[in-house]
């Protein structure tokens, strides 16, 4: 059943690429739709066991190709599905280029699915390109951004370096195993040395980071969400993210060895102290974006972080024999990565829709709040992404930090230390992204425009309302959706921990005597509790009210002037932690001929990057400088292109002869 409506998906966005390409866009958006609709359908129906392994009619290196879908690729799929079925809908917002964005977005869901379920490294590797490029072509064809070729081509070089680094690593598997199917992979790992796997481990690392937005890759977000529109950023940030990291989550835990090994260890530890940091800049960033997209493409590089350093606890854990533990911390990163992608992709929507208000992504007042569906999912969205309760992304969050405090159970103090150090990361964090959405929730959605009321079309109002709702389910529903990973965590870890982290209505991380949490009950208690401040505005309407001017010191009062701005709201953090930022800013004069009377100011103001001028200019200018020594190669003198043909003939013949 689940694999004829996985077929039947395929189907459905391989049509879509083609009709997209006939300019037949409805039909195009319809299949992709239908496609997604039904890869849900498939996740839920199967879940929690994986799907039946098939064998497809393609050989690579005489190797015959297979693909099953594992529990946990189930689980990131289907939710990832969710809003990408709303963005494939609503589409992009920008009527020209639409049939190439229909096409990338094709290419990019075709691509993620032969990630998650593809079980041959050549295969997979195709896949992975696949994905990479509906990327790109997607953000090209919507012509948002002048500069979205370089932009692209940024985004690209990044993810090639990451493309290299996994060749490598299943080029050197396979060779170790004698083959590129995965179930030989592990077999392959075991006899390598140390050193080896801890190599191969770096690698991986590096490969699927790229696309994660572990650093330094993340500095290529920004550019590429903020060149694009929402509806891309749904696509990149939820079912395209989500497929990178099973792919780490499958290398790091399933490839490698999974006894007591010092080295493992040390690769557990990088991964933790990585992400972490990662985590950090990225949330610090984030906080200072004034548009809805560059800001939300950094938070999506700091959630992805936060699901690697719980795939990195999980490894640490592991390797210290506590197995329970291991278990507890790789459902957790599995859990906070598939809700991150419902409410990212809520809020990528709530960003189209003032894009199709106002005609700006710009986080400015608006006055959408008092569209009431729109504003109450949006904001429960972003109470997920700022782990606030009773959402899913406060449940993963909630268990992420009981998960790092029980670092005390690790027998070296290395490792206790490590988890010490990334619960206050953890904490500083969540303390930036809590401002990070109270910022746009508060300025961009809840913020009035005095000039002019924002008008949000209703299909987005009702993809933004259903969105929110499933995020909150999330939450309330965890006790239930927790026995989907029942079958991956008895697989890699021996046994099943969902029994253990809940209670009845209470989560726990593995005992009640150590902290517990209840969602399900909150969502009871929560309304009950709103009946005081109820009570409160009942009983001051018995009560005039003396209502008065805001004082603007003796100006005549005008609330748009007068309201806070997002570089205002983040200027303090940017002063703060000017030491990371590095900020600048700069303010142009035009004035008349003589230089009397300035006629207009604009005042321009930026947050320097940190690895930008540090690593990647150089690089760039190394490129560039070989580029024009090698310039000469193209001279068109026919007597220089006649002495190198000369040069290679004397070369090849002195290799033969040798």
């Amino acid at each position: 059943m689940a694999n004829s409506l996985l077929f039947a998906m395929f189907l459905a966005w391989v049509g879509a690429a083609i009709v997209s390409l006939l300019r037949c866009v409805m039909l195009s958006r319809v299949l992709l739709a239908v496609g997604a609709f039904l890869g849900m359908i498939a996740a839920v129906s199967t879940l929690p066991d994986a799907t039946a392994t098939v064998s497809l009619p393609v050989t690579i290196a005489s190797e015959r190709i297979s693909f099953r879908l594992a529990p946990e690729a189930l689980w990131l799929m289907g939710l990832g599905l969710l809003p990408t079925f709303f963005a494939c809908t609503l589409c992009s917002p920008t009527r020209d280029g639409a049939s190439g964005w229909l096409f990338g977005v094709a290419m990019s869901l075709i691509g993620a699915l032969g990630v998650f379920g593809l079980q041959n490294g050549a295969a997979f590797l195709v896949a992975w390109e696949i994905m990479s490029l509906g990327g790109a072509v997607t953000i090209l064809s919507e012509r948002l951004a002048p500069d979205r070729g370089r932009t692209v081509l940024f985004m690209l070089a990044l993810l090639e370096v990451g493309a290299v680094a996994l060749i490598v690593a299943i080029a050197v598997l396979g060779m170790r195993s004698s083959s590129l199917n995965f179930a030989a992979f592990a077999s392959g790992g075991l006899s390598f040395s140390s050193t080896a796997n801890f190599g191969l481990g770096i690698l991986l690392l590096v490969g699927f980071g790229a696309k994660l937005g572990l650093l330094p890759f993340y500095e290529w977000f920004p550019g590429a969400y903020g060149s694009g529109s929402g509806a891309s950023g749904v696509i990149l940030s939820g079912i395209v993210l989500n497929a990178a990291f099973f792919g780490l989550a499958r290398g790091l835990v399933e490839w490698l060895p999974s006894g007591h090994d010092q080295s493992l260890g040390l690769l557990s530890i990088i991964v933790i102290i990585v992400a972490t940091v990662s985590a950090i800049l990225t949330i610090l960033y984030a906080f200072q974006q004034d548009d809805w997209r560059r800001l939300l493409s950094f938070s999506s590089a700091e959630n992805a972080c936060i699901a690697v350093l719980a795939l990195g606890a999980a490894m640490l854990f592991r390797n210290s024999g506590l197995r329970d533990l291991a278990g507890l911390a790789w459902t957790i990163a599995f859990l906070h990565l598939g809700g991150h992608a419902i409410a990212k992709g809520g809020l990528f929507l709530v960003a189209d829709g003032l894009h199709g208000s106002t005609g700006s992504y710009l986080i400015a007042p608006s006055g959408a709040g008092s569209h009431r569906l729109f504003g109450i999912g949006a904001l429960f969205a972003a109470m997920s992404l700022a782990a606030m309760p009773p959402t899913g992304g406060f449940v993963s969050e909630w268990f992420m930090f009981q998960t790092v405090f029980q670092g005390f159970h690790l027998p070296n103090l290395g490792g206790r230390l490590v988890l010490s150090l990334t619960g206050a990361g953890l904490a500083l964090t969540a303390a930036v992204g809590f401002a990070t959405y109270v910022k746009i929730i508060g300025i961009g959605i809840l913020g009035r425009d005095g000039a002019r009321r924002a008008s949000v079309p209703k299909t987005y109002s009702f993809a933004v309302i259903i969105l929110g709702l499933a995020i909150v389910a999330l939450g309330a529903g965890m006790p239930l959706w927790l026995q989907a990973f029942d079958s991956t965590t008895a697989e890699h870890f021996g046994s099943a921990v969902s029994s253990n982290m809940h209670d009845g209505p209470l989560l726990v991380p593995l005992t009640a005597k150590f902290a517990f949490i209840s969602p399900s009950l909150l969502i009871v208690v929560m309304p009950l509790l709103a009946l005081i401040p109820i009570a409160f505005v009942v009983f001051s309407l018995r009560f005039s009210v003396r209502r008065a001017p805001v004082w603007y010191g003796g100006l005549h009062p005008d609330a748009t002037h007068a309201s806070t701005t997002a570089l205002t709201f983040s200027n303090a953090m940017r002063t703060f932690y000017s030491f990371v930022y590095r900020p600048t800013s700069d303010i142009g004069r035009d004035a008349d001929v003589k230089g009397y009377f300035v006629k207009k100011l604009v005042f321009e103001h930026d947050v320097a990057p940190i690895f930008g001028p540090l690593l990647f200019q150089p690089i760039v200018r190394a490129v560039r400088a070989a580029a024009g020594k090698l310039r000469l190669l193209q001279s068109g003198n026919l007597n220089f292109y006649l002495s190198l043909i000369g040069l290679l003939l004397v070369l090849v013949l002195g290799l033969t002869l040798a």
